[in-house]
């Protein structure tokens, strides 16, 4: 048990070290070096604030007054077809890139995984939304939050863990500014 603990410990301590010897960065350094994250943030706060409009509708057993049941239903899909897309560019575009020198964007690791569960719990909350718009069955809230809920704390923590993986500090540990500048985003 201890042989485990050791590592790991001599593992923070090695990232310590390195993190103090990086130069402070100038302040078009630290945006050319965040800039993904910001890129990403910004899309990532538009899934939030439409999870936050669904949820809480399905929390409070009433859709918004402004909506009609139409419009809630096509809110609910688009935020299910721009998230498919969303990982669909990641994962094809994005994710490779910084995979050859970041571990967290290698298939097998967590942000992928995420990805996974994200979409399992994402393609039934989405048959149900396409369901309810056919009229093959009625919308009840209390389901969809039920369905909702089935990836929310997944999606919720992805969102989060992705940009704190492209942050400036984080980044500057694998890339050169040079590099940075090249990123295909």
């Amino acid at each position: 048990m201890a042989d485990l603990k050791e590592p790991v410990a001599a593992q923070t301590a090695t990232q310590t070290t390195e993190e103090e010897t990086l130069p402070k960065l100038s302040m078009a350094d630290y945006r050319t070096y965040n800039g993904m994250a910001e890129h990403m943030e910004y899309f990532h706060n538009n899934f939030r604030q439409t999870w936050k409009l669904l949820y809480a509708a399905c929390s409070s057993g009433k859709r918004p007054s402004n909506m009609s049941i139409r419009q809630f239903l096509s809110t609910g899909l688009d935020f299910c077809h721009h998230l498919h897309m969303h990982h669909g560019i990641e994962e094809a575009h994005i994710f490779p890139v910084l995979a050859k020198k970041m571990p967290a964007f290698r298939k097998e690791l967590e942000l992928l995984t995420q990805h996974k569960q994200i979409h399992k719990g994402l393609d039934k909350f989405e048959a149900y939304l396409e369901g309810c718009k056919r009229g093959e069955r009625e919308l009840r809230l209390e389901e969809m939050k039920a369905l909702m809920d089935t990836f929310g704390a997944v999606l919720w923590a992805h969102l989060d863990d992705e940009v704190k993986e492209l942050n400036a500090e984080n980044m500057r540990k694998y890339w050169t500014i040079k590099e940075m500048r090249s990123m295909p985003m």
